[in-house]
């Protein structure tokens, strides 16, 4: 019998003169497709956390670099290319706590400054860390306030964050200690950054999660979590849902039913009224949402439910949430459809429904800023469709119509609806002025997308809504 031999170039364990740690960079095989019929394919990732799993094999978190975080995943050492970049990428000092290896908060996004916390400080709440996931692990049922919700880039919660950190521990060591612990830390992003869930059980779907959600901490044994699809309650265990699911009597989120046309309803849920349902789904959705942050509670927010309804009940599509006072106009602070409903043009039809509140506001809205990449496709995709439409009519009538009359017709921000134009590449100079002109690729893209659409569309006359009032006094608290 032969026996094989290993490559020099690609050693078979990283104790044969590699010293792989968190936070090295190297390349790594990228996974073949179903078929199989792939060539090899290398992307260079980072290291980001580093496990053993129960056959006894050392697994590596990575993130390829310059992809999304959905891609990243635990890999084994034979997927890893150790011949290039080892001295840059593999090879790394150990020993250094985190203090010393991370920059201060001087690069965070702090909304009240950028100087780095002092200690005295660090004994008050944090009120300006945006765009990063604590930490928290609440409760199937929170029996107080503090706790997260995802809608912008807010405050984190009134969590008292940990002293300087120690010395006394390794980069590896504190950022599974902080990742753990659940407690409010310096370096906030490291929490986030290994996917904690790979999969949910939602209603009769499987669904593969794509980022960090700060649900309890021992669901991260199983790396699953079971979801009953009308309550939104998480259970460890299958056993425990079908319980759930024997007592259960909701059929239908929480709130008013202000639209249904067909199999499809919007419910309208005060986030101070439905904390426990509003809460859960921020921790669902935030499985599917990287760079939305957790903050303090949902009382600042209604939430927008859209459903799909049959004899059974109604089952969550989608949502999208917004602030009841907005200073800054946006009509939108985060909007999802989940993954095993995308890419059938519910997000489209979300987007449009949001514009259609803000019409019946006689407001115009702009959704709140990051988008997410898939967020950023869908509201291209819907401004394009709708301002493109508005202009043809305009032609149609031998009608003249400015930037400020399709913004006042549609509720889309003026901002929004020139960067559209200039996306469309419809904004032309001429005789010293700026004229708007749609070529036949955009007018014959338009058709198909309209073809695509025609089963995607609000029925303003089915909307039975009265846009909501809050006095000063509500708001107060919030």
């Amino acid at each position: 019998m032969s026996q094989r031999t290993e490559s020099p170039s690609r050693p078979s364990t990283p104790t044969q003169g590699y010293d792989i740690t968190i936070g090295c960079k190297l390349y790594v095989e990228v996974k073949k497709g179903k078929s199989g019929d792939k060539a090899q394919e290398f992307r260079k990732a980072e290291i980001l956390s580093i496990r053993t799993n129960n056959q006894g094999q050392t697994e590596y978190y990575v993130h390829f670099l310059e992809f999304n975080k959905r891609l990243d995943e635990w890999v084994k050492i034979d997927r890893l290319d150790l011949s290039r970049e080892i001295e840059r990428s593999v090879k790394k000092k150990i020993g250094k706590s985190i203090r010393d290896e991370t920059p201060s908060l001087s690069g965070s996004p702090l909304r009240e400054g950028s100087r780095t916390p002092s200690t005295a400080s660090q004994k008050r709440k944090i009120a300006a860390l945006e765009d990063t996931s604590t930490p928290s692990t609440p409760l199937l049922e929170p029996q107080n306030d503090d706790y997260e919700s995802i809608d912008g880039s807010l405050t984190p919660g009134s969590v008292t964050p940990l002293g300087p950190l120690s010395s006394n521990y390794t980069e590896e060591q504190e950022i599974e200690r902080l990742r753990t612990s659940g407690s409010m830390t310096q370096i906030l992003s490291e929490i986030s950054r290994v996917k904690n869930l790979e999969k949910i059980h939602f209603g009769p779907y499987d669904v593969e999660t794509w980022y960090f959600s700060p649900y309890p901490h021992e669901y991260s044994e199983t790396g699953e979590v079971y979801i009953c699809e009308f309550c939104l309650f998480h259970f460890m265990y299958e056993r425990q849902l079908r319980n759930h699911v024997k007592k259960c009597q909701i059929r239908h989120p929480p709130g008013n039913e202000i639209y249904r046309c067909g199999d499809i309803s919007f419910f309208e849920i005060d986030g101070n009224k439905q904390k426990t349902y509003c809460r859960n789904l921020c921790l669902l959705s935030k499985l599917f949402l990287d760079h939305k942050t957790l903050r303090f509670d949902v009382d600042p927010f209604l939430f927008y439910i859209m459903c799909q309804c049959d004899n059974y009940g109604c089952h969550l599509i989608g949502y999208f949430s917004k602030e009841k006072e907005s200073t800054e106009g946006y009509n939108l602070a985060c909007i999802l459809t989940l993954p095993q409903h995308q890419r059938k043009g519910f997000g489209r039809l979300l987007i449009a429904f949001s514009y259609e509140l803000s019409k019946k506001e006689g407001k115009v809205g702009s959704p709140e800023k990051p988008l997410s990449d898939l967020g950023w496709v869908s509201y291209r995709s819907y401004w394009s469709e709708v301002i493109v439409q508005i202009l043809l009519e305009a032609r149609n009538n031998s009608e003249e119509v400015t930037i400020e009359d399709i913004s006042n017709r549609t509720s889309i921000k003026q901002d929004d609806v020139i960067s559209t134009l200039n996306y469309l590449n419809a904004l032309k100079p001429y005789k010293g002025q700026t004229i708007i002109c749609l070529s036949e690729g955009v007018i014959s893209a338009y058709n198909k997308s309209r073809i695509k659409h025609a089963n995607r569309k609000i029925d303003e006359f089915c909307l039975q809504w009265t846009p909501p009032h809050f006095t000063s006094n509500q708001l107060r608290f919030i």
